[in-house]
């Protein structure tokens, strides 16, 4: 049954706006929702992407003068960034499966609540510690207004031509924040004196707020969950959440700690951090066999698993092909990213506002790469975005620093967020359409774990890289990194989007159109309370 058949066009008011298509206005009816409501909706939750965005690179870019101003050593300096980080990606699954317990909305709220607490604590800190701590408990706000914000448009907009402009808006938010986020820091960074840092958190509070007011306005009341089994899994929460921090804190302290990866305590939460994975696997494994049994809900020792392995088998193992392209993805993109301010700042002796007007055309390209691609299927999509992402990383390893600029530098940045915008958009309407009503905070949680986990792999790899091309060099007697270690970090970058971009040709055939939902996509919905939460079968 299409869209169409289910439609009210005599409930549907007509606005002159570039969004109000039939497609939309039929979305619209489906919802009772008006355009500009559904265009407020989709501008509280974009906002929310902006800010997490513009949390991180602000104060990466900031980082020198707080480090000045509160006399932070350089060792300590990495956990301004690494903690926000950290609690905002290893507690995603977390908040995903509390967002689909008790309500999208609530979770929201919360989450920006507690975000503009905490990012006001931050701008009144007074040494590095208390910084780094509040750092990390601003990340736990991030951590449930992401989850949610993915769930919402997925249970606001129907599969439509209207989702997909709404989820592709959505990842446009990072782009957009991260641009905020860099032309402020830079200018900070070069231009500001004193403690006008605190200007970062100031501005950030304030975005967070209008989010808060968004969401109370623009978001749904929310509907109690169709699960007749509402318990969270705590123990399994405990297991995923542990490891991932333990093997979080490894990849970014592994290259920095006293003795690198031969460090003790690095040895042991990576052995500790893998061990626990595997008992949450084995126990999620457990209590989904448990509960397939007639009298498997009845037991108090059996709570629903945080997170159904059988998720990952979702359109014949396409949505895990998905995940792992998404990992990789950003494993690349992210990499790329950071060695370019480096050979930019460190290599080439740039200033911060000169770097950052170098990145600003990616900015731009990420913006533009949002807009219609929802209309191709994900292997298209994805192959693409992975491919070019891939040239941006080849440009750099072969870069000619007395080229100018426009042969090289530029092209990359034009190139480089190919992949990123279009594995998150395209991949986050996938995951909508792929997994059932009740699961999809909990499946774009898992989606933004796997890219948080690849940025963390993608930098830790690939400065291994640059650390070992750079010390045989140093061997010779310059203790200058050489341009070969520059290129070597780019060609280990080019090498996880090659394997992203192999990975969609040979695992997404045939996945359909991003931004549709087709009876050969998705299996009908097996009950009528299904057309309450946006599923039309």
């Amino acid at each position: 049954m299409s869209d169409a058949s289910l439609a009210h066009p005599e409930s549907v008011t007509k606005v002159e706006d570039s969004l109000s298509t039939p497609d939309v206005e039929t979305t619209m009816a489906i919802r009772g929702r008006t355009t500009l409501g559904a265009i407020l909706l989709t501008m509280t939750v974009t906002l929310a992407m902006m800010v997490n965005s513009f949390n991180i690179t602000s104060v990466s870019l900031a980082v020198p003068t707080i480090g000045r101003d509160l006399s932070i050593t350089e060792a300590s300096l990495v956990w301004l960034v690494a903690a926000y980080s950290l609690s905002s990606g290893c507690l995603l699954i977390l908040f995903g499966r509390v967002a689909d317990l008790y309500g999208r909305k609530k979770t929201f709220l919360a989450g920006t609540l507690s975000l503009i607490a905490f990012t006001i604590g931050c701008s009144f800190a007074q040494d590095g510690l208390t910084l780094a701590i509040l750092r990390g408990f601003q990340g736990i706000g991030a951590a449930a207004t992401i989850p949610a914000s993915l769930g919402i448009i997925a249970h606001s907009f129907p599969p439509s031509h209207a989702r997909s402009v709404a989820f592709a808006t959505f990842a446009a938010g990072a782009p957009l924040g991260s641009a905020l986020g860099t032309i402020l820091g830079g200018v900070i960074t070069q231009l500001a004196s004193g403690e006008t840092w605190r200007a970062d958190f100031w501005l950030s509070a304030g975005l967070t707020f209008l989010c808060l007011l968004g969401g109370m306005f623009s978001i749904d009341k929310d509907k109690p969950s169709e699960e007749k089994d509402r318990r969270i899994d705590w123990p399994g929460a405990f297991l995923v959440t542990a490891s991932l921090v333990l093997i979080s804190f490894v990849l970014n302290q592994g290259e920095v700690a006293p003795n690198r990866w031969a460090t003790p305590y690095i040895i042991g939460c990576l052995v500790t951090g893998v061990v626990l994975m595997v008992i949450f696997l084995v126990w999620q494994h457990y209590l989904e066999k448990a509960l397939a049994k007639p009298t498997g809900s009845a037991s108090p020792l059996t709570p629903p698993p945080i997170m159904k392995l059988s998720l990952w088998k979702k359109s014949n193992g396409m949505l895990a092909a998905l995940m792992c392209i998404s990992f990789l993805n950003f494993a690349s993109f992210l990499a790329w990213f950071y060695w370019i301010q480096l050979y930019y700042q460190d290599f080439l002796l740039l200033t911060p506002i000169l770097t950052m007007v170098r990145m600003l055309p990616m900015f731009v390209t990420g913006v533009t790469c949002n807009v219609n691609h929802g209309a191709h299927s994900p292997s298209n999509a994805l192959v693409t975005g992975t491919t070019v992402t891939s040239i941006a990383c080849l440009l750099f390893a072969v870069i000619v620093p007395s080229a100018p600029y426009w042969a090289f530098g530029f092209p990359a940045a034009i190139c480089s967020v190919f992949g990123a915008d279009f594995v998150f958009a395209g991949g986050t309407m996938f995951v909508a359409k792929t997994v059932e009503p009740h699961e999809q905070s909990l499946a774009g949680a898992l989606f933004q774990t796997m890219a948080q986990l690849g940025q963390a792999l993608g930098v830790t790899i690939t400065t291994i890289v640059f650390n070992q091309v750079a010390a045989t060099h140093a061997k010779v007697g310059d203790t200058t990194p050489p341009l070969k270690a520059y290129q070597s970090a780019q060609w280990t970058a080019f090498g996880f989007a090659i394997l992203a971009t192999i990975l969609g040709v040979l695992c997404l055939r045939g996945a359909g159109i991003a931004g549709d939902q087709t009876e050969s996509d998705i299996p009908p919905p097996k009950t009528e309370s299904d057309h309450s939460t946006g599923t039309i079968p």
